[in-house]
């Protein structure tokens, strides 16, 4: 396909996992931004932090861009953090926040999470004005585990 790209990243051993949630308007801006891409994941670059979201219909992972490794010759980006959604919990209204597992792979995960939740709605609230009349651009996601 011409224009498309593809990136890979790796999921590193998970140092923790805990249950929480997330704002309602920050799950349903995710549902959203990925409703108005003809492709399976929608990529947001959070700038602010160097951070890159892929949202999926599952999950949202979270990679920083300084976080590069290789693997068996093939290189790609490390998730930092990651939001499971956990649609079986379920939601009675959409004004309810949305469960979720948040899943560590580096130390300062909790505070990048935190961090996130405030900066990632304001990219998302930016995003959905662009994309009311385009797509997003065409790229395919790969995460596989990374060894050590």
């Amino acid at each position: 396909m011409p224009g498309s790209q593809s990136e890979t990243f790796f999921r590193p051993d998970q140092l923790a996992v805990e249950r929480l949630t997330i704002p309602a308007a920050l799950y349903n801006a995710c549902r959203l931004t990925l409703s108005r891409c003809s492709n399976v994941h929608a990529f947001v670059p959070v700038r602010s932090m160097q951070i890159m979201a892929v949202i999926g219909r599952e999950e949202v992972i979270f990679v920083d861009s300084q976080d590069y490794a290789v693997q068996d010759g093939v290189g790609g980006k490390l998730i930092c953090l990651a939001w499971i959604f956990r649609h079986e919990a379920g939601r009675d209204d959409l004004t309810e926040p949305a469960p979720i597992e948040l899943r560590y792979y580096r130390e300062d995960a909790r505070q990048l999470h935190n961090r996130l939740v405030g900066e990632f709605q304001q990219v998302l609230d930016l995003m959905a004005e662009r994309l009311r009349e385009e797509d997003c651009e065409p790229r395919v996601s790969k995460v596989v585990s990374f060894r050590k």
